[in-house]
């Protein structure tokens, strides 16, 4: 694809069915047309701000049998149905173990051998690895050969909140593409132009979204997800007035899910980031508006550096769920990080 009237024209056709994130539509859209796909990219960002969705489309745009190639991905053909619907022969997504939450060697070794066969039908056979920050460091080890050597005719894509979690060899072999949260009123219109969403229904939810393009379309859609959301934060404002046994006892019920757990402290940290902002006096509208009074309430009774803690204190377990911890553990050392207690010995 080298028509340069078609390039002038290329960032205009065929919008990637990819809220926001415009920039890494972008990149990937002229990627394609100058031929210059990589065989592996990393998409990071946190959860619910579009990886899997960009990965999708990416695929669907690889794949699309659209006559005019600036209109790719169409979303009408048969692959971009079936890619769109998650049931293509050629395009295969990761799952995690049920039992222990994590990204298991045997899953990694069962993708790559699939990912060697040729397509199916399709132009690239697509391997996207979810969550692959849940795979300790021996089993992401088990991808670099196919990441060194891929097959051809194949693309690897892998999906992470971060690099931290990752080996420095998986990252630098990979094309890095951060997603970042956003804004209030990206999402406010996104949800009323193309979910038809009512418009004060739509602020809300931006607003609680965090920047988080994929939760608030599931908001919009699931009523139990702001019932979920309003029962996290009642826990953590329970828990903030709970003595040491009271907060041990609810630490053991927390660490016997950890796949509960992630969704659990995204939410908190969401939380506490308000805090902070208002202990600061910052001008910044807090994103969980609905719970505004409770938010100046105990921002009032702690200091700055209190409320930096308890935030740093949830970022950085969250941040180590995917290694090997005790849990429990874990889990009782940040409640004690948290403030509430007369003394924190």
């Amino acid at each position: 694809m080298n028509d340069p009237s078609a390039a002038s024209t290329l960032h205009h056709q065929s919008p990637w069915p990819v809220y926001g994130h415009d920039w890494a539509v972008d990149h990937l859209r002229r990627a394609l047309f100058h031929g210059r796909i990589r065989h592996a990219y990393l998409i990071v960002g946190t959860e619910s701000i579009g990886k899997e969705t960009l990965a999708r489309a990416l695929a669907m745009a690889l794949n699309c049998v659209h006559a005019d190639e600036t209109a790719r991905p169409c979303g009408e053909c048969r692959p971009c149905r079936l890619i769109a619907s998650g049931s293509h022969p050629d395009v295969l997504y990761s799952e995690l173990d049920g039992g222990s939450g994590m990204l298991r060697i045997e899953e990694i070794r069962s993708m790559t051998q699939r990912l060697a066969l040729k397509p199916y039908e399709a132009r690239y056979r697509v391997g996207i690895f979810r969550d692959f920050d849940h795979a300790r460091p021996q089993v992401q080890d088990a991808l670099l050969k196919t990441l060194e050597e891929p097959p051809p005719q194949s693309l690897l894509i892998l999906l992470a909140p971060s690099v931290e979690a990752l080996l420095p060899t998986i990252v630098s072999r990979s094309q890095v593409i951060r997603l970042h949260p956003l804004s209030t009123a990206a999402i406010q219109t996104a949800l009323i132009e193309a979910r038809g969403a009512d418009p004060e229904r739509a602020e809300l939810l931006a607003r609680l979204s965090g920047g988080r393009i994929g939760w608030a379309i599931r908001a919009l859609e699931d009523e139990s997800i702001l019932e979920q959301r309003n029962a996290a934060f009642d826990l953590l404002e329970r828990l903030l007035t709970l003595n040491r046994a009271g907060r041990f006892e609810l630490a053991e019920d927390l660490s016997k899910d950890k796949l509960a757990l992630t969704p659990l402290l995204e939410l908190w940290q969401t939380y506490w980031r308000d805090v902070l902002l208002l202990c600061q006096g910052s001008a910044v509208e807090p994103s969980n508006i609905d719970r505004r009074d409770s938010l100046a309430a105990l921002a009032q009774s702690l200091t700055v550096e209190e409320a930096l803690d308890a935030l740093s204190a949830t970022r950085s377990l969250l941040d180590r769920l995917s290694s090997n911890l005790n849990l429990r553990l874990a889990v009782e050392i940040l409640m004690l990080d948290y403030p509430g207690l007369p003394s924190r010995r």
